[in-house]
């Protein structure tokens, strides 16, 4: 079983599209009041993630005060959010937390732990 204090941080992903991004604007505009770190804006399918994206990057002690934040706030937009482990794998497959409406994501980028040890 894995301990929590293997956990080194979280991201969130803000999925949008055409006619989503200004409300993906206006959480990113929300987020910049926060001690987190704003990733590009993604206007393609980028690693695991179907849609467009922009990714949070914020710390575990945190998560109480982000999560909250993008569930409340987050509109249309579907959030993604998944602890930083060493199993990027597990990370985006199994130990995620979905706000909105779930994707697929590719796991083709991913390689599992034991793939890369």
């Amino acid at each position: 079983m894995k301990k929590v204090d293997s956990i080194t941080g979280y991201h969130a992903h803000v999925y949008f599209d055409t006619a989503s991004e200004p409300a993906a604007v206006t959480l990113r505009e929300g987020l910049e009041g926060f001690d987190v770190t704003l990733g590009r804006w993604h206007h393609k399918p980028v690693g695991p993630h179907p849609e467009w994206s922009y990714q949070v990057a914020f710390a575990s002690e945190q998560f109480a005060e982000i999560v909250p934040f993008l569930s409340l706030n987050r509109g249309p937009l579907s959030v993604l959010v998944h602890p930083m482990t060493d199993d990027a794998m597990a990370d985006h497959f199994d130990h995620a937390i979905w706000l909105g409406e779930k994707s697929d994501l590719d796991p083709t980028p991913l390689k599992p732990k034991e793939e890369r040890d």
